[in-house]
């Protein structure tokens, strides 16, 4: 039987096995895609701990079951952007301008919400409240730098990581025992990573520029930045946009799920022509939209249609 390895995004998560419950239960419901039902195993990369103090409480914004956005109105800290330089300082002041969280919030109301409408500017076209949007960019700014570039980051007292070192560590860690776990099953399946937002960079960097990350059947994405220009060129110099298909260790497909309106994969959704095989198209981008104001969230992701019959297929 398959099995199936999960890996988050940005923002800080609620405890590990919780949040796996989360996914779990999000696929499963309303005659959805049952793993346990269907004798399939899991695990979830977590990677949360390594960028956040502590875990968030069950039933915050960005994995809550169904419930919209609705943070603290709090401000990421960016004092980790002074002292940047040279090419690094260059890509983050390019990635910054990109996602835009600096603009003014239009008529200075910080709770302005485009209508659909009125839809118009890169940034504005995102149906979210002024104050969730700038927190959503600054996280995904921060989680894309720290990982990246590899920054010693100190998430509590007595413990420093080197984020990337750390996150690929537990990434091939969780990529092997899902093989050996297929490999002790009487009947052996297919292996397949499901990962969502900044999980998706970590899962493709992984399967694509660490050598001793083991095979996969397929890949899932999810709600993924990578089609932003700024964090392809930190994938150089193993992405091409000819050879970015990650056919090293994905040894079938990639499917690339995505909302339009998603404010971290709505800058460029479709994948198919930035990660080609030999040229080729072989990304089966798939769009499909959710309702309500947070479009990120992966519950909703998880409990549609196509996304749930992908990764059937993709399984079995």
């Amino acid at each position: 039987m398959p099995h199936v390895t999960f890996i988050h995004g940005i923002m800080n998560k609620p405890p590990a096995d919780q949040l796996l419950q989360i996914w779990l239960r999000s696929l499963a419901g309303n005659d959805g895609l049952d793993l346990d039902g269907e004798g399939v195993t899991y695990s979830m990369v977590y990677w949360a701990d390594v960028l956040y103090e502590k875990p968030q409480d069950t039933g915050a914004m960005n994995e809550s079951l169904g419930s919209e956005a609705s943070p603290e109105k709090s401000e990421e800290d960016e004092s980790w952007r002074v002292g940047l330089e040279g090419r690094e300082k260059e890509i983050v002041d390019r990635l910054a301008a990109r996602l835009r969280f600096d603009a003014a919030a239009p008529q200075g109301d910080d709770e302005y919400e485009p209508r659909q409408a009125d839809i118009g500017a890169e940034f504005e076209r995102i149906p979210l409240p002024w104050f969730i949007k700038r927190r959503v960019m600054k996280a995904l700014l921060k989680d894309v730098h720290h990982y990246l570039f590899n920054s010693e980051f100190s998430p509590r007292d007595g413990e420093t990581y080197r984020v990337l070192d750390e996150i690929r560590k537990r990434f091939v860690r969780a990529v092997t025992e899902g093989n050996e776990i297929e490999q002790s099953k009487p009947d052996p399946g297919k292996h397949v990573v499901v990962s969502h937002s900044m999980g998706t960079v970590i899962a493709y960097d992984c399967l694509k520029r660490v050598p001793d990350c083991p095979e996969v059947n397929s890949l899932m994405t999810i709600g993924s930045p990578l089609g932003l220009d700024e964090v392809q060129d930190l994938l150089q110099p193993e992405w091409t946009r000819e050879n970015g298909f990650p056919s090293e260790r994905v040894l079938s497909s990639w499917v690339n799920v995505y909302d339009k309106l998603d404010p971290v994969a709505g800058f460029d959704p479709n994948l198919s022509n930035d990660y080609r095989q030999a040229g080729v198209e072989v990304v089966d981008d798939i769009n499909e939209q959710n309702e309500g104001k947070w479009r990120h969230n992966i519950s909703k992701y998880l409990s549609k249609p196509r996304l749930r019959d992908a990764l059937e297929n993709m399984v079995f």
